[in-house]
């Protein structure tokens, strides 16, 4: 087969007189592609050259890092995370490669990039590697537009496993207590939906259904810009009663849910401030408004809830990112061990889930231990 498909791209591969031809189809679609392929056959049978010279141009990192940004991240990316990207170009990528042709970059180059965040940027492994993962695409841009045949190898690192911190029940209830006005009601809302801090400052009162006293989470605010939910999942999350009474007593007919000055959303500074300082009037450490959204999953968890419905009312795209919350409901699992054997006591007692279901036939124990415990009874002697 002499068209193939490599990645998004289609590509021809020919032999003729012992050569060996692979190009890169103009036109990305397979019937192009096998036009092109034709018009390759045609040339090489007529001795044809089969493109252009080249041109000599070199390019820079900064040159095709910002043309990346503007086409491909621009077209394809929320706003928020075009700006994600572009402050991360900006910051460090292009003050580091800018002036570096891109195909002079190799491996060692890279090495010393990541040296340099880790000991002079001290930056995270994950931080790191989010840095990383736009180099490479950066790289593969050049590529594509064949500047760049060979992309440099990029090794990512080792990231351990998140730590994450939640409240308890009752830092719960002393939080809420020590809160009042809006900002009980945000903490109320996120620490019973999970909603994420960019997800309530966007919670619109249309969003809400009180007949079925559910919320539709359908849009999030980051650094200002309002877009799509995280990995652009709507869901709907069931309201508790205590969210619902809240609700009622704040109800207006349209606009955010929360907001600054009318229809101007909450900027999170300010968010962080205020929770900080009801943190302080209830005698609890100073949290980020996400760890209330680990304490909604935990509280979940440790009452035994299935990891995948967490999951759903997360809205997390991977079941694996949920199983954080898994060593939470540890209460949980111990109960479930302890029934796969009776707990034999010496005072001569039993106690086990098995012997509590099959008290009086004793199913599951040796004939002598039923003995001993007085659990067989005579029968009539035949």
């Amino acid at each position: 087969m002499t068209v193939r498909k490599r990645g998004n791209s289609y590509w021809i591969d020919i032999g003729f007189n012992n050569s060996r031809f692979r190009k890169r189809s103009p036109d990305n679609s397979y019937r192009g592609a096998q036009a092109f392929e034709l018009l390759i056959r045609q040339k090489l049978a007529r001795g044809q050259p089969l493109e252009e010279p080249k041109s000599e141009k070199k390019y820079t990192f900064e040159e095709i890092a910002l043309q990346w940004l503007e086409i491909d991240v621009r077209n394809n990316n929320k706003p928020s995370e075009f700006v994600n990207k572009k402050n991360i170009l900006n910051n460090t990528l292009i003050p580091y490669f800018g002036k570096m042709f891109i195909d002079t970059i190799n491996t060692q180059h890279i090495e010393q990039y990541k040296k340099y965040l880790l000991e002079k940027r001290k930056l995270s492994c994950k931080s790191v590697n989010n840095y990383l993962s736009i180099l490479s695409r950066c790289l593969k841009s050049a590529q594509e537009a064949e500047v760049l045949e060979t992309i440099p190898k990029i090794k990512l690192l080792k990231v351990p496993p998140q730590k994450f911190d939640y409240l308890t029940e009752v830092e719960t209830g002393q939080l809420l207590q020590n809160s009042n006005g809006m900002w009980h009601d945000m903490i109320l809302l996120a620490v019973r939906t999970g909603m994420r801090f960019g997800e309530i400052i966007a919670l619109k009162w249309e969003d809400i259904d009180f007949k079925a006293q559910t919320l539709l989470v359908s849009r999030n605010i980051v650094r200002g810009i309002e877009g799509s939910p995280k990995n652009n999942r709507s869901r709907i999350i069931p309201l508790t009663p205590s969210v619902i009474q809240m609700l009622n007593e704040r109800k207006t007919h349209s606009g955010l849910f929360i907001f600054q000055s009318v229809g101007i959303p909450l900027k999170y500074n300010i968010c962080r401030k205020n929770l900080h300082k009801f943190c302080s009037l209830a005698g609890l450490r100073k949290i980020s408004w996400h760890v209330l959204r680990h304490t909604f999953a935990s509280h979940l968890a440790a009452k035994g809830i299935s990891i995948f419905s967490i999951k759903e009312l997360l809205g997390h795209s991977d079941v694996r990112m949920t199983m954080r919350y898994s060593h939470v409901n540890l209460p949980i699992l111990k109960n479930a061990i302890d029934v796969l054997e009776p707990i034999i006591q010496f005072n001569g007692t039993i106690t086990s889930q098995l012997l509590k279901r099959d008290n009086e036939s004793g199913f599951g124990l040796p004939l002598k231990l039923q003995n001993s415990l007085g659990i067989i009874k005579k029968t009539d002697e035949l």
